[in-house]
């Protein structure tokens, strides 16, 4: 499982999270397969594009998994 750092912000956006971590080439690309319900935010579907990602929620796409972290 990866991690993803929030640092100074209070949280990120989905869709860039998936372009973020390198799942995605676009963001065009990271919502459409939200939009086709193929990634998971703890666990469950989350089709929201702009769903906002806070500290310690995971986030599944394909076999790739990420936690966030407010900061190092």
């Amino acid at each position: 499982m990866e991690t993803f750092f929030l640092e100074k912000h209070l949280h990120v956006e989905l869709c860039d999270l998936l372009k973020f971590m390198g799942w995605c080439d676009s963001g065009g690309t990271a919502k459409a397969v939200i939009a086709e319900g193929q990634v998971k935010v703890n666990g469950k579907v989350e089709t929201r594009k702009r769903c906002k990602i806070v500290a310690d929620q995971n986030v599944e796409f394909a076999s790739n998994k990420v936690v966030v972290k407010a900061s190092v």
